[in-house]
């Protein structure tokens, strides 16, 4: 090659969405079929030297899945340097999967490459509805320097055309992408899409003018002499030819070198001659420089029922079973990795952007609900295991100094943030086991007759707590020992409810049930409420108040700042789709500003009280009848001019709004009965903040975003992504609102800085490339939404109220525990840690040496100590999110520089 040649990289792919326009199933069938062309195309054709997996390793685990004896020609493949794996085990979404999920994907995916040969090290996006700004920051810690990605810096059009390149982040497909740490790496748009190369024609008068135009589209962005041509799509058939029709290239563009490549060599090349000026971009890349139109954000909204079935998956798994599991490991227990993998593999299935973002066929989602299910059937039984573990080790013989009939129990923490709960459980004394000889009946009398439900609650030191119990009546339960058959029994049972008291950040605490007669069931009639008035509720900290249109106020009494107007609900048209939300023209908001809500105390007691609101609105019963032709007939949706139905239907919305004794915010359940089509509901939320940005939680950062979009911004609708929860600040009053799987939110330019949560949007068709009917997407019926409001004064208490955002959606776990002496005391935390500007992020064990790995972020961009206590270990060192080994020991503490992602190895103390 001479100097002056350009080089046309040709890579071969097909970028496998894995469900989507069709059920997985129906995909599967053409991935089998794509899979066995490849394999017959590389042994038919020795000039056919690559083919690029699509970056995620799941495509073999289903190719496998069917032809397991294919996995010999496969590991030829990947030896001879032909296929190239992993890093990824799937193509997430970056925003709508949790920070840990993206760390288990890297993992996962890592592990599974790892069994064919060289990991294919490449941070590859090619699809990613927006991308995360911390991604550097993670490939970097991977082993990575380069990423691909296709949305987020150049605006793309309809169905991803490039429409010009004026006025943009960076005038190069090329340019250095850091994460707000520092850590950067080199990053390659797809500016020409990832099917700039596809079906390249071998008739010399179809090849000539194809390859004019695509040359020059691969020139107009390219800062080297390399060029990127990506031969292939989605679900693109293998292009059997290839070596035919770059043969014929190399004869019509001999001033060209025309190779069939890999990422690797192509990356090498564009390193070696990459220009010094590239442009910097810094953190998220979600297309804020475009017309926000297809930033494809709405995705977030789409399904709500599916985000929040994801929330309680991933928060069952890294906040719940790995780091209970993990301590149980320390205590002796083996750590379950093969079924952790599993468990995260199964819900992974359901990270690919168009399967989690709600953007596909009704089909797809019925499956991704029963996926949903099973990992959290494995999570749960993985957490009882290990707390039945824990447990059976502490000393609860105390309790027997009350009672000898005391039924103790422990409640776990595992959030990794101290502070106080109001828990539900159900506890069971006075078991009777029985054989299939016996008369579950009498049996049943049995309990019933020598058993009664009055008595009082104690926590670890004795002391009398308030509670509330609801008698359950004798019933039927079974234990599985692990050395004899089933054991069925009958039992009395009673539901508590009560509030826990603080609780280690990484522990537990005892209590017991005291079965005594004439006693009373619930507290003192004494007691102090939170009631002060059929309104309002009080605690120490905050003062709510209900209006009579069903909003309310809440009074922070450290900084005297009164939040108005909360919980007005606001419901409008939509006549988008999946991807994107559209209102119609003209269409005006119904909001229950104003309206006469239903009010009634429905919980008083000494350790929470809440108040019910009733909203009745009469809302279109669905678009218009002109959507449907225009859906029909495939218009735009930025040219539909549907409007809302004249016929109405009710629209019930019933919220709970609770405040507990030591809540540090007011928590809010709502439940919406949905007969309504093609509208979306939000909640709205005035921060009266005068700032000019707000912080939003994202993937290991509380990303800064602008209140007001770029110039180039034309979409009426601003919404955003968030991962737990959106904060409002200034210099002397926050807000800070918490959600359980609600992931869009705005901040509305209304002179307030209103943040604006959807709940709830109904739509009937995917969109994008065809017309796909989705009845199911309309979410008709019972929707749910949880929320909370934790309002601070200064904005150096923003961290204190992000600590206890992040605590909100995780649940503490509760076992029932015999009377028995134990090692372990009565209250134990596993896990001390300090710094007021981190977040804790996991705890797990690391498979290779058995260590604990625990993790944090720092969310500000000075400098902290995080300094660490662990219960048992004998040596600690700074690790990275693959969990290596590392020679950079560490004693009690350790600074983390801003915005930092730490991982601490704790070597078990018999290492």
């Amino acid at each position: 090659m001479t100097a002056s040649k350009r080089v046309v990289h040709v890579i071969s792919h097909t970028h496998w969405d894995r469900e989507w326009y069709m059920p997985y199933e129906a995909h599967h069938v053409k991935l089998i079929e794509t899979m066995d062309t490849l394999l017959e195309t590389f042994e038919a054709d020795p000039d056919f030297r690559s083919f690029y997996l699509d970056g995620q390793t799941i495509i073999l685990d289903d190719y496998l899945q069917v032809y397991p004896e294919k996995q010999s020609q496969i590991q030829k493949l990947c030896d001879e340097g032909k296929l190239s794996l992993g890093p990824w085990y799937i193509l997430q979404d970056e925003f709508l999967t949790s920070s840990e999920a993206n760390v288990r994907n890297l993992q996962i995916g890592h592990r599974d490459a790892k069994k064919y040969g060289p990991i294919s090290k490449l941070g590859y996006f090619p699809d990613s509805f927006g991308n995360m700004g911390q991604a550097a920051q993670l490939l970097r810690q991977a082993g990575i320097d380069t990423a691909v990605f296709g949305r987020g810096v150049k605006a793309t059009g309809f169905n991803n055309r490039v429409e010009d390149s004026s006025g943009l982040e960076s005038p190069y497909s090329e340019l250095i992408w850091q994460a707000p740490d520092g850590s950067s790496v080199l990053g390659i748009l797809f500016a020409n899409w990832y099917n700039n190369g596809m079906e390249i024609p071998v008739d010399p008068l179809k090849a000539k003018p194809y390859w004019e135009h695509r040359l020059a589209r691969a020139e107009q962005y390219a800062s080297t002499s390399q060029l990127l041509l990506m031969n292939g799509c989605d679900h693109q058939p293998i292009q059997t030819n290839l070596s035919e029709a770059l043969r014929v290239a190399r004869e019509l563009f001999p001033a060209y070198e025309f190779i069939h490549s890999n990422f690797d060599d192509y990356v090498k090349a564009v390193q070696t001659q990459q220009p010094p000026n590239l442009s910097l971009t810094r953190g998220e890349l979600r297309g804020q420089q475009t017309d926000g139109w297809y930033s494809l954000v709405n995705t977030a909204s789409a399904r709500v029922y599916i985000k929040q079935l994801n929330q309680r998956n991933q928060t069952l798994l890294e906040k719940v079973a790995e780091p209970i599991s993990a301590i149980a490991h320390q205590l002796g227990k083996p750590y379950p990795h093969g079924l952790f993998q599993y468990a995260w593999k199964t819900l992974m299935q359901n990270h690919p952007h168009d399967s989690i973002c709600g953007c596909s066929v009704d089909e797809v989602y019925q499956e991704m609900k029963t996926r949903f299910a099973k990992s959290m059937e494995v999570g749960k039984a993985l957490t009882t295991e290990s707390v039945k573990f824990i447990s059976a080790k502490v000393n609860t013989s105390h309790f027997a100094n009350i009672s000898e009939s005391a039924a103790p129990f422990i409640v776990f923490n595992s959030s990794g943030y101290e502070g106080s709960s109001v828990h539900q459980f159900e506890i069971e004394w006075s078991h009777r086991f029985f054989d299939q000889s016996e008369d579950p009946v009498a049996i049943a009398k049995q309990v019933q007759d020598r058993t009664h439900a009055e008595g009082y609650l104690v926590n670890g030191s004795g002391e009398r707590i308030d509670f509330t119990a609801h008698d359950l009546g004798v019933r039927f339960c079974y234990e599985l020992p692990n050395d004899k058959f089933r054991q069925p029994y009958m039992a009395r049972a009673l539901r508590l409810t009560f509030e826990t008291g603080i609780l280690p950040s990484m522990g537990y605490e005892s209590f017991a049930w005291i079965p005594c007669q004439n006693e009373i069931k619930t507290s003192s009639e004494n007691r102090h409420s939170l009631v002060t008035s059929e309104r309002t509720l009080e605690n120490a900290r905050l003062t709510l108040t209900i209006e009579e249109d069903g909003s309310f106020t809440v009074y922070d009494k450290k900084s005297q700042q009164l939040f108005s107007d909360l919980g007005h609900y606001e419901n409008v048209g939509d006549i988008g789709n999946e991807y994107i939300f559209k209102q119609p023209v003209g269409d005006l908001p119904i909001t229950t500003k104003g309206s006469k809500a239903e009010i009634r105390v429905v919980e008083d007691s000494p350790y929470r009280a809440a108040i019910e609101i009733t909203h009745h609105l009469a809302i279109p019963a669905r678009a218009d009848d002109l959507l449907a032709e225009e859906i029909r007939t495939m218009v735009e949706f930025r040219q539909r001019k549907a409007g809302r139905s004249s016929s109405l239907v009710p629209l019930e919305i019933v919220t709970l709004v609770s405040l507990e004794r030591e809540g540090k915010g007011v928590q809010v359940h709502a439940r919406i009965e949905n007969q309504s089509q093609d509208h979306r509901l939000r909640v709205l939320l005035p921060s009266d903040v005068a700032a000019s940005t707000h912080f939003a939680d994202s993937i290991f950062e509380v990303a800064e975003r602008q209140n007001v979009p770029a110039k180039e911004w034309q979409n009426p609708s601003n919404a955003q992504h968030m991962q737990t929860f959106i904060d409002v600040h200034g210099e002397h009053r926050g807000l800070t609102i918490a959600g359980k799987g609600l992931n869009e939110y705005e901040v509305l330019q209304d002179g307030r800085n209103t943040i604006a949560v959807t709940l709830l949007r109904s739509v009937g068709e995917l969109g994008d490339w065809g017309v796909f009917h989705t009845p199911e997407a309309q979410c008709l019926g019972t929707n749910e939404a949880e929320w909370m409001i934790i309002p601070y004064g200064s904005a150096e208490e923003r961290f204190a109220a992000y600590r206890e955002a992040y605590r909100f959606p995780i649940p503490v776990t509760a076992i029932a525990a015999g009377l028995h002496d134990g090692e372990l005391a009565p209250a134990c935390d596993f896990l001390k840690w300090n710094g007021d500007q981190l977040a804790f992020s996991s705890l797990k064990i690391n498979e290779e040496r058995g260590d604990s790995m625990a993790r944090w972020y720092n969310l500000a961009e000075s400098t902290t100590s995080l300094a660490i206590h662990p219960s048992a270990a004998s040596e600690s060192y700074v690790s990275d999110i693959m969990e290596n080994d590392s020679a950079n020991k560490i004693k009690n503490s350790v600074q983390v520089e801003g915005f930092k992602i730490v991982t601490i190895g704790l070597a078990a103390a018999s290492k």
